[in-house]
């Protein structure tokens, strides 16, 4: 009856860790989908191989203490073992389970404090990008870009049009356009109350604080749109403040900051008219 019960459990366990290993077709969640939304930059990647090495170790702990536990319960119950051992000490095996779990320790530390130093700030980023929380929506600055600014709010379910590609309570009316293939400084704040800037698929997860300037970074690695939300309980609207970015190449945020600058009456930078003379000639 007890090997029936663990191997249903085992089985039940299975059938939920096996669509883990699905890879989502885009950027979105997915109805039965577990595991992490794919990685589309460094740190997101870092972030994924260090719980994956968490798993490895999680799991061999487990099956370790499942088999010691069985083992145990059928080798000294009282039918298989009526006369139980006296034996009250075992420097050994003191020992032993005192080292292990410090090694265990070791291993998870080690890689677990050069992810934190990894992804805490940019290392000669290319550009800025300034993020801040309001209630309830978030704005956003360009300061390499002459101060091209610009706010975010979310689409109203009668604005959606899914032609576009737009998604309920994740679109909104103007979003954040970002190069691929460059490091990126992002600094957050807020105006008024907590917020926090989640990005799933950048590994981001930034507190907005008021009066404070957070530091994060990302380099998106591939074209896309990518889709996050305010984390930090921030008031009655929290639910609805999504942050919606595009990954665009090069010349094409080029162009988008070309025309953001043309609507705001912002002249460009000397670099940037420079650069926008090279790549014309």
């Amino acid at each position: 009856m007890r090997i029936t019960t663990l191997l249903s459990i085992f089985l039940s366990a299975l059938v939920l860790i096996l669509p883990s290993f699905a890879m989502a077709a885009d950027n979105l969640a997915h109805p039965t989908q577990l595991g992490m939304l794919p990685a589309a930059t460094p740190s997101a990647t870092e972030i994924h191989n260090f719980h994956h090495l968490l798993m490895y170790i999680i799991t061999g702990i487990v099956a370790f203490v499942t088999v010691l536990l069985v083992y145990v319960m059928i080798r000294f119950n009282a039918k298989s073992n009526p006369t139980p051992s006296t034996t009250t000490h075992n420097v050994l095996l003191e020992i032993i389970w005192t080292l292990v779990p410090v090694i265990i320790l070791i291993v998870i530390a080690v890689p677990s404090f050069k992810l934190l130093y990894y992804v805490d700030r940019a290392k000669d980023p290319e550009m800025t990008l300034k993020v801040t929380g309001y209630q309830w929506y978030w704005g956003y600055e360009y300061p390499d870009q002459g101060g091209v600014t610009l706010t975010a709010n979310i689409l109203k379910d009668d604005e959606i049009d899914p032609a576009k590609g737009q998604i309920r309570l994740l679109s909104t009316d103007n979003p954040v356009v970002v190069p691929v293939d460059t490091t990126i400084q992002v600094l957050v704040t807020a105006q008024d109350v907590l917020h926090s800037f989640a990005m799933p698929n950048f590994g981001i997860k930034m507190d907005a604080v008021p009066g404070r300037i957070n530091e994060t970074w990302m380099r998106i690695e591939k074209p896309g749109v990518y889709y996050g939300q305010c984390s930090e309980l921030c008031g009655i609207n929290h639910a609805f403040m999504p942050i919606e970015i595009h990954a665009v190449s090069k010349e094409d945020f080029a162009a988008w900051i070309a025309r953001q600058q043309a609507d705001q009456g912002i002249q460009a930078p000397a670099d940037d008219a420079g650069a926008n003379a090279e790549s014309a000639e």
